[in-house]
């Protein structure tokens, strides 16, 4: 794979002006990042659409937590795989475990096939299941266009020794699209060591919230965080990452 490639991930409209403004080529949209990222309504998709023109990708998660879905959830995922085909969307991003932690390939093959020739991605429930490298040749099996991995640990450059095998044995068949504390310093180290080209981050900051008054003792879900501080995407981290990405490239 030639070209580098620079995704951000972003939960609301002002991120993915952002991100595309730094110069990333792809957004993966979800809401509620604090959590990992569930999927986004189709109102923030439509107003994405509207104030930007970046590819985009939509992660399909239905709920917080494990990847192994009942059989209502994966009505609802195969909802949502039809209506952001529909809807225009670039790709959307899946990912199904059966209960022993291998990938659920039948079901996941139904919904690449309800998304009828979009980009399809995986996301990082890989880093989760229980073989990576036959979880890789599924996906690829699949015709999955991306992996989306951490190389199976909290963050890439933890992971970088299984990027690196990934990117190795993959490579021209599914691209290996690495996360986890992603900016323009991990960039810069895992680029020559693991070969990878394709980077995804949300360059998140933290945003005091617009709200002055704050009513002490009540919280609306997530009591462990202040819920009065706010992620946003920062377009200078994204323009960072994307200049280390062109110098890489023009090292070449």
């Amino acid at each position: 794979m030639d070209k580098y490639v620079l995704e951000a991930c972003t939960d609301c409209v002002e991120s993915a002006i952002a991100a595309q403004e730094g110069g990333a080529d792809r957004i993966e949209l979800c809401s509620n990042l604090v959590i990992g990222g569930v999927t986004p309504g189709s109102a923030l998709f439509k107003l994405v659409k509207k104030y930007t023109d970046i590819d985009i990708r939509v992660l399909l998660r239905p709920r917080y937590g494990d990847y192994c879905y009942n059989s209502y959830e994966f009505e609802q995922l195969k909802e949502e795989v039809q209506m952001y085909r529909e809807y225009g969307a670039k790709g959307v991003v899946i990912g199904m475990l059966n209960p022993d932690g291998t990938l659920d390939t039948g079901r996941m093959a139904e919904l690449i096939k309800a998304a009828d020739g979009i980009d399809v991605a995986l996301h990082r429930a890989f880093d989760v299941c229980v073989d990576p490298m036959e979880a890789m040749e599924q996906a690829a099996s699949l015709g999955m266009k991306t992996i989306l991995t951490g190389g199976q640990c909290g963050t890439a450059w933890e992971g970088r020794d299984l990027l690196a095998s990934l990117e190795k044995k993959s490579r021209g068949r599914i691209e290996i699209l690495a996360a986890g504390g992603i900016g323009a310093g991990p960039i810069e180290k895992l680029v020559p060591f693991t070969g990878i080209t394709s980077y995804h981050m949300s360059g998140k900051i933290e945003v005091d919230s617009a709200l002055k008054y704050r009513k002490e003792g009540a919280s609306m879900g997530l009591p462990e965080r202040d819920e009065y501080i706010i992620w946003k995407t920062s377009r200078e981290k994204i323009r960072e990452a994307r200049e280390i990405l062109e110098k890489q490239a023009a090292a070449l």
